[in-house]
């Protein structure tokens, strides 16, 4: 059990922010896919079993939310909202040029393992749009120069190793 073993503070904090235990399952979800780099079927296995839940619970969870990610993902995760009120707003031409400068396809991950690229269905941030979210972070108002400039600092983050709290980090302190 890698979570038990890894984060056992973590967990505890967790487990004793919810009356239920069952209410845990997001914030643990959160935490396995930290520790696994996604939410892999072991990873949902272990949290159903920390729960004491049926994994067909945690695995139709992992399916539903788009947060949870069932392959590898990049470091940084850009996920651009492109449903009806942001295409009209540019979502879709902002997509093929994120994908054009990144070079990877929708749903690909670069070489360097830094960005994958997803399309998401409403961020509620319609009126900010072209815009996305990038590890529970959002970038609004978004254009090609913004875009230019968005990729470089999360390229300077990763290369000094400054890139925002990772999710254990965030779940840690919302766990004190």
């Amino acid at each position: 059990m890698l979570l038990q073993e890894k984060y056992p503070e973590e967990i505890k904090g967790i487990l004793a922010r919810f009356p239920h235990k069952k209410s845990a399952v997001l914030p643990l979800m959160h935490l396995a896919q930290e520790a696994y780099g996604f939410t892999s079927r072991e990873a949902m296995q272990e949290v159903a079993q920390i729960l004491d839940l049926d994994p067909t619970h945690v695995l139709s969870l992992a399916g539903f939310y788009t947060l949870y990610y069932e392959e590898p993902v990049g470091k940084f995760v850009l996920e651009v909202c492109n449903d009806l009120a942001c295409a009209l707003r540019g979502a879709d031409e902002f997509v093929q040029m994120a994908s054009r400068k990144l070079d990877i396809p929708v749903d690909g991950t670069t070489n360097d393992g830094l960005f994958t690229l997803k399309t998401v269905m409403c961020l509620a941030a319609c009126d900010r749009a072209p815009m996305l979210q990038c590890n529970l972070k959002f970038e609004e108002h978004l254009d090609e120069a913004k875009f230019d400039a968005l990729i470089s600092r999360l390229r300077a983050e990763a290369a000094a190793e400054k890139a925002e709290p990772s999710i254990v980090e965030q779940i840690s302190a919302f766990a004190k």
